[in-house]
């Protein structure tokens, strides 16, 4: 079994995380179910947040009473000390227990620091010497903020995106975090969906012994497949790195991760699914994407005012109109093709 150590924080997990937002849209039986399922199968890392709608509920309702031995993280988005300390208490409320192992400020567009006008980083602390928290974490999407909370020293973790679909400066950022002692979460280690092979996905983030990726886990399946590898953790032999180099072929260039920053759009566009669809044309059955509430969502485009909010808001600055213009085209084509005109 593969493990990873978390930096100065000290806590040793397997190499398997279970990243809770997409319990959110999993009826609550069957989400503690899988929740329950992941922990008796040797998962110790829980990552959640307080923006993801019921999710800690779900975590409380199937952890409470088997805490030792688990790992909880979850986020705030708080602007404030005051909302911060909100957030904090009704986290601590629904996940059912009395300390967070990881809290972590949610992709702030800034490095909160002591003494801000903010308050955050204080208040961070003074939960800390409460023992309501026991470290200090950081999540984010622009790299310009990923790496001062690296330099600063003021953090534990940084949650940041990582794949085999990386580039070299997120691999740069990765070492930093090993260099400073501090824990690596990958979040979005199957990219949004674009990566389809786990195995492959596993194998590519077993190389760096410090990070953590964090899966998205929806369904038993899926948990089932992760588990999998817990005797048997993948390795990158030939096969896995030709799939990779030929992924990371296919995906270059600026793309949309689904990040969902860009959000809400005042036209009514869901960017965040939009502005990829070719993408996620070729790697998964193309049907699904072609029906006729995809292609209601799709024709929305048409419908952009231009106002240039999604590219002010987009952490990877990706020019988000032209993408979308880009997927609109390629979308009626292949869906032209389908009706064979």
């Amino acid at each position: 079994m593969d493990t990873v150590r978390l930096g100065k924080t000290e806590i040793v997990v397997n190499k398997n995380g279970f990243g809770v937002l997409p319990l959110q849209r999993t009826e609550k039986t069957e989400a503690i179910r899988i929740l329950r399922k992941a922990a008796e199968g040797g998962i110790r890392f829980f990552d959640t947040a307080r923006a993801y709608t019921d999710s800690e509920e779900k975590i409380g309702l199937a952890f409470a009473g088997r805490r030792e031995r688990l790992f909880i993280s979850t986020k705030t988005t708080a602007k404030t000390a005051e909302g911060f300390c909100r957030d904090l208490e009704t986290s601590l409320k629904t996940l059912k227990t009395d300390y967070i192992d990881i809290y972590q400020l949610h992709n702030p567009p800034f490095c909160p620091v002591p003494s801000g006008e903010d308050g955050l980083y204080d208040a961070m602390l003074e939960a800390k010497q409460q023992g309501k928290i026991r470290h200090i974490g950081i999540t984010n999407h622009r790299l310009s903020v990923a790496r001062e909370a690296v330099t600063s020293g003021l953090y534990e973790t940084l949650q940041f995106p990582f794949s085999y679909l990386a580039t070299q400066v997120d691999t740069d950022l990765a070492q930093a975090c090993a260099d400073a002692d501090m824990g690596f979460l990958a979040m979005k280690a199957l990219s949004g969906g674009l990566i389809t092979n786990a195995k492959a996905a596993y194998a590519y983030i077993a190389q760096y012994s410090h990070i953590l990726p964090i899966w998205g886990i929806q369904r038993m399946g899926e948990l089932e497949e992760f588990l999998a590898m817990h005797d048997n953790p993948p390795r990158m032999d030939e096969a896995v790195t030709a799939l990779v180099e030929a992924d990371r072929k296919s995906l270059s260039g600026s793309f949309c991760r689904g990040c969902g920053y860009c959000m809400p759009c005042p036209a009514g566009i869901e960017i965040n699914t939009c502005a990829r669809i070719a993408l996620l044309l070729k790697r998964s059955p193309t049907e699904r994407w072609l029906s006729e509430k995809n292609q209601e969502r799709m024709n929305r485009i048409e419908d952009c005012l231009h106002c240039g909010q999604c590219e002010a808001k987009c952490p990877y600055s990706l020019p988000t109109q032209a993408l979308l213009q880009e997927n609109l085209r390629e979308y009626r084509r292949v869906l032209a093709a389908s009706r064979g005109e």
